[in-house]
């Protein structure tokens, strides 16, 4: 395996947001593009809104969202 870190990435899943990654890190697109970023934390976007994608750009935030209880109008 290429790479190999001294100890294991740890990656942050948060509901409805992106995955949290200690870098750095490679990502491989679809197409085997690879993409490099050697910040300390990176933000791998899971919901594809991101115009920097794979990188989170927030755009997840926007999002239309449901009124919340059954007072539908």
């Amino acid at each position: 395996m290429p790479n190999m870190p001294e100890r294991p990435r740890r990656i942050r899943v948060q509901r409805d947001g992106p995955l949290l990654v200690e870098g750095p890190v490679e990502v491989v697109g679809e197409d085997g593009e690879v993409i490099v970023s050697k910040r300390f934390m990176v933000a791998v976007c899971t919901c594809r809104r991101s115009r920097i994608f794979p990188w989170c750009d927030t755009s997840h935030r926007r999002r239309d969202r449901r009124p919340s209880g059954g007072d539908a109008v």
